[in-house]
């Protein structure tokens, strides 16, 4: 999990959106997810990232959204992905959206 932390950035992010409800019991990874990209060393790589945590009592699904500045999103739906998974495949995506940038490859 440290290494999936260390590489972890908001560059290419435009908007982070976190729902859960907090009684249900497979929310642990969301919320895990939440804390990681809420931390002040990862929110100060893009300040024009919002993040949003949306709470409900409603006994939904806990899912991520995330909207990349080029309008690709990705969509985690969490009730059974470890917070692991979640960062993994969220490194992944960044790292894809950033390749995709024109010049990105240049000196190698």
């Amino acid at each position: 999990m440290a290494a999936a932390l260390a590489r972890l950035g908001l560059r290419a992010v435009k908007q982070v959106q976190v729902q859960f409800c907090p009684f249900e019991k497979n929310v642990e990874s969301t919320r895990a997810f939440l804390q990681a990209v809420s931390s002040e060393r990862v929110r100060s790589t893009n300040l024009n990232c919002s993040v949003i945590a949306d709470v409900r009592h409603d006994g939904s699904e806990p899912r991520v959204d995330v909207l990349f500045g080029d309008g690709h999103r990705l969509i985690m739906r969490g009730a059974h992905l470890t917070a692991q998974e979640m960062l993994s495949a969220f490194a992944s995506h960044l790292q894809a959206r950033s390749a995709d940038k024109p010049g990105a490859g240049a000196g190698r």
